[in-house]
């Protein structure tokens, strides 16, 4: 049977994202020629995705990197432990499958309704970690997108009063790894649209999925209302994430607020304002 043909819509879906996904890698230079690029992937919508977009991307681009294909197996009960090694084999792309058991781990720590994301996106990071340093890996490329960055900037605001969110760039805290988030211009529901008219084979988190209170979700529905009521609302926040004005916000670690002196006048400002006060009868 022939293999079905992506509709136009698709089509122009896909240079969309393909679009924004070149922009945000040539601004942050997040791939570079000779790079060896790990790409995670959880078996999510935005992890397909961005395997998808980066292959795409690979044939064309300017200079040559490899891709690996890396998924963090947590054994989680009932996961269906064949459909990555069998779509990734199936596309022909390079794959390591790592097994190692932080399901039982956090439920183990965590207690009954307590938050399990982060525990187990530090086990998950450092077995990652680990992995790319054992494998000559230079950028590990994770599948975070534009709302996922937004959501964090109010959840530190909201819970943890500081002006933080992601960056599309950064190195790890033992400076051994660079991370990539090559979806940091890409909406979530461009995202969606794109993996159903891929058809990826997804695969849900049971580990935390079920958790109904979770504050990332209260506030993504405050900015899924928001947008409702203002279209591009989003746009705009995340346009506000990259044109920052240190010296109009409130942190002296920032912004020399203590060396701040008004300049001294020319003698020419002098001679102006004489002028001016003489003829205003001053």
């Amino acid at each position: 049977m022939p293999t079905p043909q992506p509709s136009r819509t698709l089509k122009r879906l896909s240079a969309q994202l393909r679009g924004a996904v070149g922009r945000c890698i040539a601004d942050f230079r997040m791939i570079e020629a000779g790079d060896r690029v790990m790409v995670c992937l959880s078996g999510g919508k935005d992890s397909y995705t961005l395997l998808d977009l980066l292959l795409s991307l690979q044939r064309s681009a300017p200079v040559p990197f490899e891709l690996l294909a890396v998924n963090l197996d947590q054994k989680q009960p009932g996961f269906p432990a064949r459909v990555l090694p069998d779509y990734l084999a199936g596309r022909g792309v390079p794959f390591h499958i790592l097994e190692q058991d932080t399901y039982r781990v956090v439920r183990r720590v965590i207690g009954p309704g307590r938050t399990m994301c982060g525990l187990c996106s530090r086990l998950r990071r450092g077995a990652l970690y680990r992995f790319a340093a054992e494998r000559g890996v230079t950028k590990i490329a994770l599948g975070h997108h534009r709302d996922d960055i937004i959501e964090t900037l109010f959840l530190n605001l909201f819970f943890a009063g500081r002006l933080k969110a992601m960056a599309p760039k950064l190195r790890s805290d033992d400076g051994r790894h660079i991370v990539i988030r090559p979806l940091a211009y890409v909406a979530e529901r461009d995202i969606a649209r794109y993996a159903r008219g891929r058809a990826f084979p997804l695969i849900p988190c049971q580990l935390c999925g079920s958790q109904p209170n979770l504050q990332r979700v209260a506030v993504k529905h405050m900015l899924a209302r928001w947008e409702r009521e203002f279209p591009g609302r989003s746009e705009s926040i995340f346009s506000a994430l990259r044109h920052v004005e240190p010296a109009h916000l409130c942190d002296p670690r920032r912004f020399g607020f203590a060396e701040l002196r008004a300049a001294p006048l020319t003698d020419a400002e002098e001679s102006g304002l004489y002028e001016h006060a003489r003829a205003a009868g001053g």
